[in-house]
């Protein structure tokens, strides 16, 4: 049975989608069968894998909303080897039109049911937001949270926030929901901030950091615009080393032997 991980935080910007995208890449690179669902309705997981949101004839918003099955809409990408559920500008109204709808928290967990099979990794991107569309996203989460935190001192000022969601989740719709890990992003071992931030969420997360710290790198800043996770882009450079590592330690966490050499 596939692992299901949901990756969240509600602050944008924290790297949250380019750690989905290059996380996905890399399980993919080590042998994994991977789906990505793109939860977002900016969609930017969506055409940082090359695929134009405005040509996209169905996803998210369809098995959703329309509770369709979500396998007719699954795009392959047959060189990187990951297959992703895109989402569309029409995701942008399905927070509203989920308001009314009965049991709307577990729509995506039941969409996905028939998918678990298929895959070894089933990861979800989220939104910067801690509406309905996430809260779908964190019922879903089988195994756990990835949550990307920032490098910055502003990052800090929501994981309180999100701890609270998490546990209101756990509390009202989801007991088993677990935090797989924490990533520290845009990481500059240079500053002092960043060693004291990385200290201040390993004191509300003192089991659950990855090692794996991404840098700030302007090759992982490039390689959205044309299409492509790190590891097509710019295999060599440092974020995709980190990117590389963060995959190794999710595997071996989940007792995935993966061939030193590869």
């Amino acid at each position: 049975m596939g692992r299901v991980y949901t990756l969240v935080n509600q602050k944008g910007g924290v790297g949250k989608t380019t750690t989905a995208i290059n996380l996905a890449a890399y399980l993919a690179y080590f042998g994994q069968r991977v789906l990505l669902i793109d939860l977002d309705p900016q969609a930017n997981a969506t055409s940082s894998l090359g695929v134009e949101k405005t040509s996209v004839k169905g996803g998210t918003y369809e098995t959703l909303i329309n509770q369709a099955a979500a396998g007719p809409y699954i795009l392959h990408n047959p060189r990187l080897k990951i297959s992703l559920l895109p989402a569309s500008t029409a995701l942008a109204g399905a927070e509203v039109e989920l308001v009314p709808e009965l049991a709307r928290e577990g729509r995506l967990r039941e969409a996905i049911k028939p998918l678990i099979d298929r895959y070894d990794y089933i990861l979800i991107d989220c939104p910067p937001s801690l509406g309905l569309l996430t809260l779908n996203g964190l019922v879903a989460a089988r195994h756990g949270v990835i949550i990307p935190v920032q490098c910055e001192y502003l990052a800090l000022e929501g994981i309180g926030q999100l701890t609270n969601t998490i546990q209101r989740v756990r509390s009202v719709l989801f007991p088993e929901l677990s935090v797989r890990g924490v990533v520290m992003t845009m990481y500059d071992g240079r500053t002092r901030l960043a060693g004291d931030v990385v200290n201040e969420v390993r004191r509300h997360f003192p089991n659950q950091m990855f090692k794996a710290m991404i840098p700030r790198s302007i090759r992982l800043a490039e390689a959205p615009s044309y299409g492509q996770p790190i590891v097509a882009y710019a295999p060599e450079s440092n974020g995709a080393h980190a990117y590389s590592s963060l995959a190794r330690e999710v595997l071996e966490g989940d007792g995935i032997r993966i061939p030193v050499e590869v």
